[in-house]
Order: C-alpha cells, then structure tokens, then sequence
C-alpha cells in the first residue's frame, strides 16, 4: 500500500461524503513521497470553524502525520461542497528541494 493509499484509509474514519487525497511530490521534492493534499466532505464539520476541523483531520490521521512532510487539508461540509464543488489550487512550491 502506497503513502496515499494509506493516508485514505487513515481518514476514512472521519465519514467522509467525499475523500481525495492528492500527491503533490512532485511539485516539492524530488523522489520523494512527502507532500500530499487532502479534500474532505464530511458532516462532522459542521459548526466547527477551519481550526477545529483541522484539527479533527490531524487526530484522525495520528502517527502517520510524523511519516510525511506535508498535507495541506480544505474540509467542507456537503452544502459547503455544493456550494464550491473544488477545492483550491496548491501553489507551486519555492522550497529548497528543488534547487
């Protein structure tokens, strides 16, 4: 099982509507498996503000958190997810893993 795979079997718990767990590697790091992005659709962020729900993400994926660099989170709720349909862009990386 691939870091992606895993990481979308770590959040499945959270009840997701809907679960995309992008690898963004190769836009930081080469080689690497280290930077993913997550999109999740889930009633359970309801009434809870973007801090709350973050931190809801990072107890549900518990240790595996320590075995990658990055993961840049956008939860929604289903009438948010309505309402937008896509999460934003990731920017390109300017780290040093390139140079």
């Amino acid at each position: 099982m691939n870091m992606q795979q895993r990481i979308e079997q770590q959040l499945a718990p959270l009840g997701t509507d809907h679960l995309e767990v992008h690898n963004e590697s190769h836009m930081h790091s080469r080689g690497q498996e280290t930077h993913y992005k997550a999109v999740l659709v889930s009633e359970q962020f309801a009434g809870l503000n973007s801090v709350k729900r973050h931190q809801k993400v990072y107890a549900t994926m518990g240790e595996l958190m320590g075995e990658i660099h990055a993961l840049a989170i956008h939860t929604y709720t289903p009438e948010e997810w309505a309402a937008v349909g896509v999460a934003p862009a990731s920017p390109v990386c300017a780290g040093g893993g390139k140079h």
